[in-house]
């Protein structure tokens, strides 16, 4: 057994008594998996932990139904990131959906993520998917006027995910969405990372006419209260009182019609970093 600690900050992180099960050097990071007693098996890059078997239904649901729910028919979804597929099977479980693109960097993620987390990567080789192992900031140049609705599950912004939250690369989005078009977007910890969570916000409102932010609460995650970031032309993304009858279809865990119907209330300390931002 070890003790892995992710670091938040300085001072303060995650740390979890482990077993390691896999680590393996890609083209862009180091993947590691380990299997803890607490949260089952834990997927790593380059130190931070990305999904793990316990609390992955909480992202994954938060990251994917709120918009395929604003959205009113919702059939052709891009998913940039998320090698791992739980995205992937969380959008699939809306019937109007009739593609699914999956953009990941590293296809050395999707095939750890088959082999190590069945469950979550399990609607991968679904016949509706077609999987592009590209660069999400070129592949999406490409896609004008093409997708119903657009989600960033990318990696924190380091590295080759830094150009994932600018300004120009939403732009691009814009320009992939076609009309009634929504992007979703993980936009990092307001407690722990509150300068990427303000940037990503500004950087959004820029671009997209309505914007919104709401939160879920994920344990393995810096600070435990996450952020996702949702924007339309369109949309009126804050009327959630529209395709309610759709989340009964929904089989979650965590995302409700309770959760929808309040998505957006904040705190008041957020409020006030959206209002300065």
């Amino acid at each position: 057994m070890i003790w892995f600690t992710e670091h938040w900050t300085e001072g303060v992180g995650l740390t979890v008594k482990a077993s390691e099960v896999k680590r393996i050097k890609s083209k862009y990071q180091e993947i590691l998996v380990l299997d803890t007693p607490e949260f089952g098996k834990m997927l790593i890059l380059d130190g931070l932990v990305q999904t793990t078997e316990r609390d992955e239904f909480i992202y994954h649901e938060m990251l994917a139904h709120p918009g395929m729910v604003m959205h009113p028919n919702p059939e052709r979804i891009l998913i940039i990131g998320g090698g791992d597929g739980g995205t992937v099977r969380e959008v699939l479980k809306h019937r109007s959906v009739k593609e699914v693109h999956l953009c990941e960097i590293d296809e050395e993620v999707i095939l750890v993520s088959e082999k190590y987390f069945p469950t979550i990567s399990e609607k991968l080789r679904d016949p509706k998917v077609k999987i592009f192992i590209e660069d999400g900031n070129s592949f999406i140049e490409e896609k004008k006027d093409f997708y119903d609705l657009i989600i960033m599950d990318s990696s924190d912004p380091v590295g080759t995910s830094q150009v994932l939250f600018k300004k120009e690369f939403y732009e691009k989005v814009k320009n992939s969405l076609r009309k009634n078009g929504i992007m979703v977007a993980q936009t990092e910890s307001p407690i722990l990372q509150e300068e990427y969570f303000s940037k990503a916000f500004s950087e959004i409102r820029k671009v997209f006419r309505n914007v919104g932010v709401y939160l879920a609460y994920i344990p393995t995650y810096p600070s435990g209260m996450w952020s996702f970031t949702i924007a339309s032309d369109f949309v009126d993304i804050k009327d959630t009182s529209q395709n309610t009858a759709r989340l009964k279809e929904l089989k979650t865990k965590y995302f409700c019609d309770s959760i929808y119907a309040c998505l957006f209330s904040l705190p008041k300390f957020i409020q006030e970093i959206i209002r300065k931002s």
